[in-house]
Order: structure tokens, then sequence, then C-alpha cells
């Protein structure tokens, strides 16, 4: 039996990597998924890929957007905020609209999303909100990740504040906390450097186990916390790192 039938799912970032994997398992799970995005290439390919997925273009640091599109869902069971970008360098390097723009999309996106789901959550007397965090975060810290490491720091206190006021709803909120994962956003950032070789090799060896991870990996976990086999679980930060922050 599929893991997610009748249920409807947001997702955001969903044009590619994660969020693109997430929503073809939730879509293969038997969900109808509506895909969220700004990128029109990548959700047309994804729309293509599974006929349970519908797509909007969405710029999820709009509130207007974000209202308007999820006003056209009559119900919304799973909520994944998984839209984000990983800014570089230290407090130095990070000026004032760098630091605007981080919180824009990896914090202020998911007060947007949450804040216009969760009534629709409550009224059905359940729902799941996963919110895409880091070990980069409060849990530890790397060089030069510092507007992410705040943000994502940010998100962990975000989902545990959700899920303590709104767990007597029925409405669960997690975090899912990875170390480096293999996305095309990844790889893209490895090729553009110096030494591609050296980098993606250094980026692998940060987990004990010696790779980075892969979206579906992330996407399996994400899976797990929509479905109903996770109703015992709210307010946890999952750290799914390969063994990084032992």
């Amino acid at each position: 039996m599929a893991r997610l039938t009748g249920k409807t799912c947001i997702v955001t970032g969903a044009a590619s990597g994660i969020g693109w994997q997430t929503a073809r398992h939730f879509a293969d799970e038997d969900a109808t998924v509506a895909a969220f995005d700004v990128n029109e290439a990548g959700l047309d390919e994804l729309k293509a890929s599974n006929p349970r997925i519908s797509t909007k273009l969405v710029d999820v640091t709009d509130a207007g957007q974000v209202r308007r599109s999820v006003e056209d869902l009559d119900k919304i069971d799973v909520l994944f905020n998984c839209a984000g970008r990983v800014p570089v360098g230290t407090i130095l390097d990070c000026s004032e609209t760098d630091w605007q723009s981080a919180f824009d999309l990896n914090v202020s996106s998911l007060y947007h999303l949450t804040k216009v789901v969760l009534p629709k959550m409550i009224a059905q007397k359940g729902g799941s909100i996963i919110n895409m965090a880091s070990v980069i975060s409060s849990i530890g810290g790397v060089p030069d990740r510092f507007a992410y490491g705040t943000t994502k720091a940010a998100v962990i206190g975000m989902t545990k504040s959700i899920a303590k006021d709104f767990a007597h709803t029925g409405v669960r909120c997690n975090a899912i906390c990875p170390s480096s994962v293999e996305t095309p956003s990844m790889s893209a950032r490895i090729d553009a450097m110096d030494d591609p070789e050296t980098a993606r090799a250094a980026f692998s060896m940060r987990q004990p186990v010696g790779r980075m991870g892969t979206p579906e990996e992330i996407a399996q976990l994400a899976t797990y916390l929509a479905s109903d086999e996770s109703r015992f679980m709210t307010g946890s930060a999952i750290v799914i790192d390969g063994g990084a922050k032992i």
C-alpha cells in the first residue's frame, strides 16, 4: 500500500535537487503534489515525470504570491519547505544585502508558507510540516558559512516553536538536517572551483562514511516524515549527515 495515499503535499524548491526528488517520491507514494519554484524549465521536467504533480511558478519570498498559490488548494496535508540557498563567506564578507537575501529565502519563506498553510491543517485536525535545516546551524559550524549557518539555526528554532505551539491540534513540525548533499547546485559550485577534483574529495571526506549524501536519501526521510508512520514525531531536528557531526 502506498504511504501517502489521499494526501496533498506542497514542495518548495521543487525544480531541482532535494525538492525535485522529494516531489517525485511523494507522487510515487500516491500523493497529490503541488510543486513550487521560480525555475520554469525544472518545473516542466518535474511535471512531465509524474501525472500526480502539478507545478506553479512561485517566488516563496513574496508573501502575496504564496498566499494566492496556497488559497487554490482545498486541503494540505504536508508542507515541505525545501527552497533555500547557501551563501558563502564569514561575517566580514557578508553585506547587508547578502544577509537580508539569506534570511528572505532560508527563513522568511518558511514563515510565509507556514502561516498560510497552518490554519488549513488545524481545521483538518492534522498535518505535517517539514523544514529543511542543516547540520551547519545550532548543531555545528564549518568555515565560511556564516549567513547560512545562522539562517539554518533559525529554522531549527522555528521548527521547535511551531511543534510546541500546535502539537495539541494534530499538526506536526520537524526539521531535516543534512550535511553535504550532491545536488545539482552543489555540483555546480564544486565544478566552478579552481581544483574541482580536490574540492569534491574534501566535501566527501567531511562525512566519515567517505561520501556526500544523495537527494534521494533526503527525499526518503522527507517521505517518512510526511507519512503517518512518523505520527509520534514532532519538534525533532533529524540529523542525516554520514557521521559528520559525531
